[in-house]
């Protein structure tokens, strides 16, 4: 009986530890604590000093609806192992799985779902997200939120992660970050910068989006390495960019988009160049679209295949000022008598009847049909107005370029052996 006094007390202690919220924990732990959750289901949280939060793989921090997840407010938080879930859905709050307002936090093995935005970064500098799922509600495309939100965020490291079914991965006012070896499938922009510059795009698998890669009053930035497939639809595009300066596209599989490469007026600072090398550029509706005459574009060492239209320039204007070096054509008809591996000739683009289609761009409605390219074989039989000479490079290879580009893997799937260009374009 004595001993019955003494659990009575020792229940009555522990009770409030036992019935600590999360969030309590949270706040009741010192800086640098590791809080272990066991499996279960957990309540939003707000995380305003450093700690460890590691779910062990199978525990759930659920929003029931409302707001925001999970929102960091300080430096050096590490969260990692754990599902978070069901923000709200309105998009004037920016609700989200997870937002990081601080610096030098790591977020990895995380999966966000069912969250409208998937993480917000909001000067957050120095941060590390890796090896997380991220997708968005199951609702319209163009509803859903993005699936990374960078604003005035700078060198933030996102890389080994999977996005699927969010809208975009933006990047505002932000530079020296690094997005790399991310698979990214079935979104609107795969990654779309503006006014951000400085930031690199590297070993990357964006799929199926409407739009790979945009880069938009963003200057600075490398692409490189990247296998951006099968954007398709009236506005799909792999590498898109708007008055965008000093960039460089390189090493690149760009196939099987209805655009593979679009130019608006690129570069915007006459003192620069924009650089394309050994980039693979096949199987697109386009490879090479200008959306007016320009210069300041310089493309040496890549392979245009099989694409359905090699380069064209909207607006009555030609490709003849930008640089066309040691590019590889497969619809070059020249030969190399002397072995060095350069054609004899130049390789030449005349525009017949195909300019209608680029100077009127309903046209294209009849690309491929049998009227246009009746009357286009006609024209080039005895053409009855003078062609316009839309691009001429003058020592084209007479094979394909064989470089990392033709060779490349998704960085996120482990293989045998690389996939062929077929296997791309329709898996």
């Amino acid at each position: 009986m004595r001993l019955l006094p003494l659990v009575l007390t020792l229940i009555a202690l522990a009770g409030p530890g036992l019935s600590q919220t999360l969030q309590e924990r949270i706040d009741a732990a010192p800086d640098g604590a590791e809080i272990v959750l066991d499996p279960g289901t957990y309540g939003p949280v707000v995380i305003r000093h450093p700690v460890v939060i590691d779910g062990q793989g199978a525990a759930v921090l659920d929003g029931g609806g409302q707001g925001t997840v999970v929102l960091i407010e300080s430096d050096g938080v590490t969260l990692k192992n754990l599902t978070i879930r069901n923000s709200g859905r309105l998009h004037n709050q920016v609700d989200a799985g997870l937002r990081i307002k601080g610096n030098f936090n790591v977020v990895r093995d995380v999966r966000i779902e069912n969250s409208l935005f998937g993480m917000d970064l909001t000067q957050a500098n120095n941060n590390v997200l890796r090896r997380n799922y991220i997708s968005s509600k199951d609702m319209p495309l163009e509803m859903r939120g993005d699936s990374v939100r960078i604003w005035y965020s700078n060198d933030n490291i996102f890389e080994q992660n999977h996005i699927e079914h969010s809208r975009d991965f933006v990047v505002w006012y932000s530079s020296g970050n690094q997005i790399r070896d991310n698979r990214i499938q079935h979104g609107r922009y795969g990654i779309h910068f503006m006014y951000a510059h400085h930031n690199t795009v590297e070993r990357n698998e964006i799929s199926d989006c409407v739009v790979g890669v945009f880069l938009m009053y963003a200057n600075d930035i490398t692409v490189r390495g990247n296998q951006i497939l099968r954007a398709w639809g009236a506005a799909g595009m792999g590498v898109g960019f708007k008055e965008t300066s000093s960039a460089v596209v390189e090493d690149n599989v760009i196939l099987g988009n209805a655009v593979g490469i679009y130019l608006d007026p690129s570069p915007w600072d006459p003192d620069t160049t924009n650089e394309f090398h050994r980039n693979q550029v096949a199987y697109n509706g386009i490879g090479v679209q200008f959306h007016t005459e320009w210069q300041g574009n310089n493309f040496s060492d890549n392979n245009f295949l099989s694409n359905f239209t090699q380069v064209s320039v909207r607006g009555r204007g030609t490709a003849l000022k930008e640089g066309w070096h040691g590019n590889y054509w497969d619809d070059y008809a020249g030969f190399d008598r002397d072995g060095d591996g350069i054609g004899d000739a130049p390789y030449e683009v005349y525009t017949y009847a195909d300019r209608l289609w680029m100077d009127v761009p309903s046209a294209s409605f009849f690309r491929g049909g049998f009227a246009l390219a009746a009357l286009d074989f006609v024209e080039r039989l005895a053409p009855f107005t003078e062609p316009q000479l839309l691009l001429r490079e003058e020592r084209p290879f007479e094979a394909p370029v064989i470089h990392d580009a033709a060779r490349a893997q998704t960085a996120t799937r482990s293989s045998d052996k690389p996939k062929s260009a077929l296997e791309m374009l329709t898996q």
